[in-house]
């Protein structure tokens, strides 16, 4: 796995010319076989996160319904993620202690 992420390299187009390659540090190459597999893993590990901060009082999630306690904190699709809550600092804070941007 360390193989695949460590070796691979871009490059960037200026003006529409492409300038010199670039190793990426962090990531895998579009269209790698193994990019669906640590996204579950990931989005796995982000979950059980929110849970454990929502369960703490950390985090504040949109209520949906008030009678069933049913809320919303973040709905992950592909290579997506939405984070749902109150419009509280605290909010923002406490996510952005636990998940690296």
């Amino acid at each position: 796995m360390s193989e695949c992420v460590g070796t691979a390299t871009t490059s960037v187009l200026v003006n529409g010319s492409p300038i010199g390659e670039f190793h990426i540090e962090r990531g895998l190459c579009q269209g790698e076989p193994l990019s669906p597999f640590l996204f579950m893993l990931a989005a796995e590990g982000f979950n059980v996160l929110m849970l454990a901060l929502m369960e703490a009082g950390l985090f504040h999630a949109y209520q949906l319904e008030r009678e069933n306690d049913l809320s919303l904190s973040h709905l992950q699709f592909a290579d997506d993620t939405l984070i749902i809550g109150h419009k509280r600092w605290l909010n923002a804070l406490y996510v952005g202690c636990f998940v690296d941007f």
